[in-house]
């Protein structure tokens, strides 16, 4: 050990370092700046017009920033050790030989074993007229060496551009594949649309018909209405005949299996039969309102196996006009229903659909994974992104790293309420900005009432 306590290789470390002239950079995968030794300014300058910013990428003087885009992506895909010899790098009007090498470093344990760090070592040639920090002169010899110095490394850095103008060309040619294959997605998903508004048409025309052969029958039933023999034979209906005090007088057989009634029957008050009907128990009631004032009444009515009749309580009428009961049938109308019923939500979704879209406010839809399934015109203008782009992407793409964690910590919040009330956070644009907007988040539920995707609306903060 030295007088002052240091060890024999600390001394030998520490005088290394201070001869030394290269420049170390500690980066990760994106090219953000992790740890700088040495001084870095014959290497690296800020970019005109932005702050704060710390990518090495960004901040690479001319003639080094494409090879360091290229060796940084080789290293990344190979593991292996990329040197580029003898680079033109622009400093202060001038060009200076520059050596650069770029390794893989693996971080510590608690970063997590799967992701690598890159060191990046530049360090400036030495000119061979130099020697022991004074001039000497240069035989022809030297001169020899230093223009094939200097050839050579035109020629490296010939090669690094070549290099580098077939990564682009690659990831141009890819880039270019991905654009065909969303253009191929985005026109299937207008013919699939073309063939739901088919199929949305075919049901309103199909619907039109069950209510034009709903009214027909409805017609028949009245031109008959006065022919009990011939009813109870040959309609199907089930029908209910109650005399002037509601009490049974016939029924079909189809009428057995809507409401629990036998032969014995029959004199009994229609009060006192026990029906299959959900939610429904005045019939008896609505029958001596249709006695009292004549007017004929229609309820839609489910019984207990799920299906829907229109119950329709008339007057009856014999041919001299005499008011002597009435007359309760019940018309099948489950298709009908459940038409009608498609119908109103399929009406309801595009309704919906035109409204989200034309709407000012960005409104987007994210699955729990965070990918985005919905990208309305307000959120095109608010952020720059267009809905197919935005469709590619995760919603962490628009979320600054910074308050990432916050984000998830809401979605949790989320799962246990339906709607979280306006807050304030930021999101990232197209074009990188950060904008504080102003977030509503609502839970879309399946029938199970299982939370299955989120509704965000958007606004830009004043």
């Amino acid at each position: 050990p030295t007088a002052d306590g240091r060890s024999l290789r600390d001394l030998t470390e520490q005088a290394l370092l201070k001869q030394s002239a290269a420049v170390g950079i500690l980066i990760n995968g994106y090219g953000d700046i992790l740890y700088i030794h040495g001084r870095s300014g014959m290497f690296l300058e800020p970019p005109p017009g932005e702050a704060g910013i710390s990518n090495v990428l960004k901040m690479a003087r001319e003639g080094l920033r494409h090879e360091l885009a290229a060796a940084l992506k080789s290293v990344a895909r190979t593991g292996e050790v990329v040197q580029s010899m003898g680079l033109s790098v622009k400093t202060n009007g001038d060009y200076n030989p520059v050596n650069m090498t770029l390794c893989p470093v693996i971080p510590p344990a608690a970063e997590g074993a799967d992701v690598l760090w890159y060191l990046v070592i530049l360090e400036k040639m030495v000119s061979p007229s130099l020697s022991g920090g004074s001039l000497v002169p240069a035989d022809k010899g030297v001169i020899d060496d230093g223009r094939h110095e200097s050839l050579a490394a035109l020629k490296r850095q010939l090669r690094a551009k070549d290099a580098y103008l077939q990564t682009a060309n690659e990831e141009l040619e890819t880039s270019n594949e991905e654009l065909k294959s969303s253009n191929e997605e985005m026109q299937s998903v207008n013919e699939e649309l073309q063939s739901t508004n088919e199929e949305l048409e075919t049901s309103k025309e199909e619907l039109q018909s069950l209510n034009e052969e709903l009214q027909i029958k409805v017609a028949d039933l009245s031109r008959i209405n006065n022919d009990m023999n011939n009813l109870v034979a040959g309609t199907g209906i089930a029908t209910v005949f109650v005399d002037y005090g509601l009490r049974l007088l016939r029924f079909t057989s189809a009428a057995t299996r809507i409401i629990n009634l036998i032969p014995s029957d029959v004199g009994r008050p229609v009060s006192h039969i026990v029906s299959n009907l959900v939610g429904y128990d005045s019939l008896a009631i609505d029958a001596k309102a249709v006695l009292d004032t004549l007017v004929p009444k229609e309820i839609e009515v489910q019984n207990v196996d799920g299906r829907w009749f229109m119950l329709r309580i008339l007057p009856y009428r014999t041919t001299d006009h005499v008011i002597e009961g009435a007359v309760i049938t019940f018309v099948d109308i489950t298709e009908i229903v459940v038409t009608r019923e498609a119908l109103r939500k399929a009406n309801d979704g595009l309704r919906l659909a035109v409204v989200v879209n034309d709407a000012h406010d960005a409104i987007t839809v994210q699955d729990l994974d965070g990918r985005i399934l919905a990208w309305n015109r307000g959120a095109t203008r608010l952020y720059g992104w267009s809905e197919a782009e935005a469709m590619e992407m995760n919603v962490r793409n628009r979320i600054p790293a910074s308050i990432q964690a916050d984000a998830l910590a809401k979605i949790h919040q989320l799962s246990q309420a339906e709607v979280l009330e306006p807050y304030q956070t930021e999101r990232l644009t197209k074009d990188g900005a950060t904008l504080k907007v102003s977030l509503i988040s609502t839970a879309l539920v399946n029938e199970a009432g299982k939370m299955y995707a989120i509704a965000t609306t958007e606004r830009l903060v004043p």
